[in-house]
């Protein structure tokens, strides 16, 4: 199985200038091309999770069930990466600039986010998948916008791989989906470069990014 888990950080719908509002809004994919490499990543969280937060956080009720990039220390961060840095897999991110988009943040945010999207999966190298392709998404929301976004998606994943190659998009929750906590932290990490100029977490994974592009470009 070909594995593409997706993410997002930043808030994508509103000027820079509002209240509250980031410059940017990142969309990062981590790419794992077979199902050992998949499960070492989604052990590498689980463990993470049991040993780093599980531990600090014993007297609560509940504990914490999560790798989240703005609530997840450093050191967890880099304990986190040290468990997957020998595991091959990629990165692909667009980092939107709002400040150049200007009136085009207009447009629906279902719409803008499947524009951007699109700009990072055409990157991916596809052509020559030979097994399964699926694509994970975090859970947003529900309806005929999930519909029409996955049908989007399924256009342009098949422009991309062979016709023999069946496709599948799911969205799943993040909290029972390790994988996506990981993509989670990514995300933030390469956000956090840009819209704050803050590289500590983004410069321990920065190895794995095939592709990191701001749009629009200057």
């Amino acid at each position: 199985m070909h594995y593409l888990y997706l993410d997002e950080s930043g808030d994508l719908g509103d000027y820079v200038d509002s209240p509250g509002a980031s410059r940017y809004f990142v969309i990062t994919v981590l790419e794992v091309t077979s199902d050992k490499d998949r499960n070492a990543i989604a052990k590498a969280v689980e463990r993470t999770i049991k040993n780093k937060l599980h531990i600090k956080h014993s007297r609560r009720t509940e504990r914490i069930k999560e790798l989240k990039g703005t609530n997840t220390e450093f050191a967890v961060k880099k304990y986190f990466y040290r468990h997957v840095a020998d595991i091959p897999f990629h990165l692909y991110t667009v980092i939107l600039d709002k400040t150049r988009f200007g009136d085009h943040l207009q447009l629906s945010p279902h719409r803008l986010y499947r524009f951007i999207t699109n700009l990072v999966l055409k990157e991916l190298m596809l052509e020559s998948v030979s097994t399964n392709v699926s694509l994970i998404l975090d859970r947003r929301t529900g309806g005929a916008s999930v519909q029409e976004f996955n049908k989007s998606l399924r256009l342009q994943l098949e422009e991309r791989v062979p016709p023999r190659v069946p496709i599948y998009i799911d969205h799943k929750d993040s909290s029972s989906t390790w994988p996506l906590q990981a993509v989670d932290l990514f995300a933030w990490g390469i956000f956090r470069k840009y819209e704050l100029g803050d590289c500590e977490w983004y410069d321990v994974f920065k190895e794995k990014i095939k592709l990191e592009s701001v749009y629009p470009q200057k």
